[in-house]
């Protein structure tokens, strides 16, 4: 009766024993540094002009927006903090997230992909190396650690995109705008802020190596995997900060 559930129950189960050998060779030699360096190059500078791009003009949209609303009550002076929270607690993470979702979980998915149908890794474990420890793992820790910076990068911008718009077009003195901002945050967002994209990093790379190692059918089954690695770590980002907004909403 059930039947139609077990596919999706063998891939979470699956995912699951992926995601515990990728963590557990965190703490188990060799670690790979200079795949580590690579990935981190691949995922954090290459993402670096985009992800700047969108945190700029996601500041400057949501300043015009607000500003638009807010003058109806006279509270023009409160698009700083609104810009700072809205950024700093979820539209910096998120979208940082599903930009390097697109760019590098597809990325990941068609490079192991590519490696799984032309046998590479299978050559690779016949030679006594563990794929996990060598692909999936560098990819993880790497992610881990650029996603943060990039979302940092993207808040910061965005800012100054809020900045540019109430300076120019509001009339709002920098004064006013940054110590508003400033003064709107405290350390709840900012641990908010940064421990989403932490989380969101492990998805989109476990996600991206999950289906580039169960790739068949040639380079057909390359864009099949590659598609369903971007959709499927689109979605758990949403699922994921949906879940931890509601937690930091309780703790506060």
């Amino acid at each position: 009766m059930l039947d139609f559930l077990k596919p999706s129950v063998a891939a979470l189960q699956d995912f699951c024993i992926l995601a515990g050998r990728a963590l557990r060779n965190v703490f188990r030699p060799p670690h790979y540094e200079s795949d580590i360096l690579l990935q981190m190059d691949v995922i954090g500078v290459g993402s670096l002009p985009i992800v700047i791009l969108i945190g700029f003009f996601t500041g400057v949209v949501i300043t015009m927006q607000m500003a638009r609303a807010l003058a109806q009550y006279g509270a023009v002076d409160q698009v700083g903090p609104i810009v700072a929270i809205t950024l700093v607690r979820e539209l910096g993470p998120v979208l940082t997230a599903i930009l390097v979702a697109g760019r590098n979980a597809s990325g990941i998915a068609s490079e192991l992909g590519s490696m799984k149908v032309t046998e590479q890794i299978d050559a690779m474990r016949a030679l006594g190396t563990d794929p996990i420890q060598k692909l999936v793992t560098p990819r993880m820790i790497a992610t881990a650690v650029m996603l943060p910076l990039l979302t940092i990068v993207a808040d910061f911008l965005g800012l100054i995109g809020g900045w540019a718009i109430a300076r120019l077009s509001i009339g709002l003195t920098t004064s006013q705008y940054w110590t508003s901002a400033y003064q709107a945050l405290e350390y709840n967002d900012i641990t908010q802020g940064l421990l989403k994209p932490f989380v969101f990093a492990f998805m989109v790379s476990l996600v991206g190596c999950f289906y580039g190692l169960r790739t068949t059918g040639g380079t057909q089954g390359v864009g099949h995997a590659t598609t369903q690695a971007v959709v499927v770590s689109s979605v758990w980002i949403f699922v994921i900060t949906s879940l931890l907004t509601r937690i930091f909403v309780n703790l506060h």
